[in-house]
């Protein structure tokens, strides 16, 4: 049985997974940091909330535009380039009397970054694994990551109380370095794609090829719109525990169940055999989206948060999948999905989660939470069907002689 044993055995896994690791914590500790140092600076609430915006709205820019430059060049270099970049931008951020508008004009360079690094890793690990563990590779990269957001989250504050927020910025700078040497002396290397004169043009061309196929478009629209949905309370948390008469410190509970959910979902779905993950794409998928609809009875806090944690352990439907859109890209275009798969996924979660906002200052903020399950329930199952059944109805087609 395949597992993430299984992974981390092969060579320069190891390496990989420990700089992603390393730089998820100190991306996240950063991100809190960044947000207090603001704050202090300025008194602003608003101020402080774009470190999240600037975090999340160059991925959509940057997968669009740049995309084509994890085909271009070996994945080892873009990566280690990547982080380097990044550490740069940071220590940058040191400069004193540096103004608010730098800091946050620098944190928007670092997240131009980021999808670039996710897609040229996600397009490596696919060059480095068999195929049948490529979905178990991609997994324990998410789980990785929502481990680090819960770590970071919970000790960012105390490390930023501790050693302050300038010295947590030095640390994030170590952590980008860190990677680079991980990644650049620890893992195999991978060659480049095909370049052309021109990688804007290059990067459009690759996504108007990779979305006029029906099945791979309708793949990737399901990883991106079921989290889209299931991520609704987390921008509705806070207001929730108003609603229900609660300590607005219990939201932090809210965050947790989900990440907690998230974690779990990928432990174990990653023991399943290739063949039962893929018989369990719609069920998880159900899995994400029902548990929203609960909150109509508006539950208490504990109940709350475990219906998120149901809700998180069914993003694991993407371990299905991850192997049906690798069957169904050209290895030369990998680079440019990966980026585009990731740069999606995190702009239309900053988009719901704003929206959801929006439709929360109308309504109730559990009636908000459980139209989005509704909604999220309905939509998911209609890409899903879309998406899954061309993928049976050619294996169900006999042979002809």
């Amino acid at each position: 049985m395949r597992s993430y044993r299984a992974v981390l055995r092969l060579p320069g896994m190891r390496a990989v997974y420990a700089a992603h690791t390393v730089s998820m914590l100190g991306t996240v500790g950063a991100q809190v940091a960044l947000s207090i140092l603001i704050f202090e600076r300025t008194g602003s609430p608003l101020l402080s909330a774009l470190v999240l915006v600037c975090s999340f709205l160059p991925y959509a820019v940057s997968g669009a535009l740049f995309s084509s430059m994890t085909d271009r060049f070996p994945a080892r270099r873009v990566l280690v380039v990547c982080d380097l970049l990044s550490a740069t931008c940071v220590a940058a951020m040191l400069l004193p009397g540096m103004p608010v508008a730098g800091l946050l004009g620098l944190l928007l360079a670092t997240g131009m970054i980021a999808p670039i690094f996710a897609g040229a890793r996600a397009a490596s690990l696919a060059n480095l694994l068999p195929q049948d563990l490529f979905p178990v590779g991609r997994s324990l990269l998410r789980a990785i990551g929502q481990t680090a957001v819960l770590t970071g989250f919970a000790v960012g504050g105390i490390a930023v109380a501790a050693i302050g927020a300038q010295w947590l910025l030095v640390v994030e700078v170590v952590t980008f370095v860190s990677s680079a040497v991980l990644i650049g002396t620890g893992t195999p290397y991978t060659p480049p794609g095909e370049r052309t004169s021109n990688a804007v043009r290059d990067s459009w061309a690759g996504l108007q090829l990779l979305f006029a196929d029906p099945k791979l478009r309708n793949l990737v629209l399901l990883t991106w719109v079921a989290p889209a949905f299931s991520s609704v309370p987390d921008g509705l948390a806070v207001a929730y525990t108003a609603q229900i008469g609660t300590a607005a410190a219990a939201a932090g509970a809210l965050f947790t169940g989900y990440a907690v959910g998230g974690v779990l979902g990928e432990l174990v779905v990653a023991r399943f055999t290739p063949s039962v993950r893929r018989r369990l794409v719609v069920p998880f998928l159900l899995t994400s989206q029902l548990p929203a609809i609960a909150f109509l009875a508006a539950p208490p806090i504990p109940v709350a948060a475990v219906l998120l944690a149901i809700s998180g352990a069914g993003y694991a439907f993407n371990q299905g999948v991850d192997p049906l859109i690798l069957q169904s890209v050209d290895p030369a275009y990998r680079g440019r999905l990966f980026t585009v798969q990731t740069s999606g996924l995190m702009a239309i979660q900053g988009v719901s989660i704003a929206l959801g906002g929006v439709v929360g200052s109308f309504l109730a903020p559990n009636l908000t939470i459980a139209g989005a399950g509704v909604l999220g329930t309905t939509i998911t199952l209609l890409i899903a069907r879309q998406a899954l059944t061309p993928v049976r109805r050619s294996r169900e087609q006999p042979v002809a002689p």
